[in-house]
């Protein structure tokens, strides 16, 4: 057999290779497998401390059962890192993951060498606590016909991991997507007219990946209105949106238009890879709002040597195209005091 399905697919195998990928299909790619430690209370406080959450509930024995908590319970959102193996990955991976392996063997028969992740829907059941020891396995829900993307043809894979605690109780689910794909091929400019060049239009910037939770916030960067979600309940604002207050759990909210007013609270230089919509290098920022939350955006209108940590900065408004809006930063001058 050819090792290119791309071969394959033109020397007439192509439902032969169908087959095979259609065989993954609920299939197991890791059987239930125990991550390396239990939950306990100093990864705990590390990712809080990393993700800048202040919930007490995480880190404060009598804030959490002022709750009706029975202690502190673990951010649902770490539920995945209770099972990751570490960078040194001191445990061999189980004979079952060989599924895993397989499967990534086929889609690169099939010349889909490259991944993207695409999104991740996750569903709790329970709030972790320490001592909890949580375990993963995963299957394969589905895998999409070929699909043409701007990165190039590929299929979407989509799994789904179930984690369970120490007594087989699940816990929470996931339905992982990524997209396998051949990349595109560059076009061979050498021999382009310079004329040619000049009259390509600029490559459109990705598009946000809108749902009913976030697509308000869009909606008003169009109107070019920076809004702020906030709780209806304790007030606490949060970004990026959601639907649900991390603070006191309530699902009902308002915005509040912000100021426009912040400091770079860092940074980040970016040279690759390159987007054909973005000039570079590309100024990459945590923005730390004078409301208090913070949000990623460019900086505009500063050399990349001239960025410094809390440089104060005030909105500015890119209109990429007829369809995005989005928030950008310049330093504040003098008129803008």
């Amino acid at each position: 057999m050819s090792t290119h399905s791309g071969n394959a697919a033109s020397t007439g195998n192509t439902a032969e290779y169908e087959e095979r990928l259609g065989a993954f299909v609920g299939s197991e790619l890791m059987p239930l497998t125990p991550g390396q430690d239990p939950v306990n209370q100093p990864m705990i406080r590390h990712w809080a401390e990393a993700m800048g959450d202040t919930n007490p509930v995480y880190t404060d024995e009598a804030a959490a059962r002022a709750t009706g908590r029975p202690g502190v319970v673990a951010p649902a959102s770490m539920v995945q890192a209770w099972t990751m193996r570490g960078y040194a990955a001191t445990v061999s991976p189980p004979a079952g993951r060989r599924g895993f392996d397989e499967l990534v063997e086929l889609l690169d028969e099939g010349d889909y060498t490259s991944v993207v992740a695409t999104d991740s829907e996750l569903e709790f059941v329970r709030e972790l606590v320490p001592g909890d020891h949580v375990s993963v396995e995963e299957v394969v829900e589905s895998i999409s016909p070929e699909k043409k993307t701007g990165l190039g043809v590929g299929r979407f894979v989509t799994t789904v991991k179930t984690y369970r605690d120490q007594d087989g109780e699940v816990v929470a689910t996931q339905r992982w997507r990524t997209l396998r794909f051949r990349p595109a091929p560059k076009p061979d400019t050498a021999a382009e007219p310079d004329e040619d060049k000049a009259a390509e239009p600029r490559a459109l910037r990705p598009r946000p990946a809108l749902n009913r939770d976030n697509a308000f916030w869009f909606e008003a960067a169009k109107e070019h209105r920076l809004v702020i979600q906030r709780c209806l309940s304790c007030e606490t604002l949060r970004h990026p949106p959601g639907p649900c207050c991390p603070h006191c759990g309530s699902f009902t909210w308002d915005t509040v238009q912000a100021s426009g007013r912040g400091h770079v609270y860092s940074f980040t230089i970016n040279h690759h890879p390159r987007h054909p919509a973005f000039d570079y290098p590309l100024l990459v920022a945590v923005v730390e709002l004078a409301e208090g939350t913070r949000l990623i955006t460019n900086l505009t209108g500063v050399a990349p040597e001239d960025v410094t940590v809390d440089m104060p900065v005030v909105l500015d408004w890119l209109d990429a195209d007829p369809d995005l809006s989005l928030p950008v930063f310049r330093p504040v001058a003098s008129e803008d005091r």
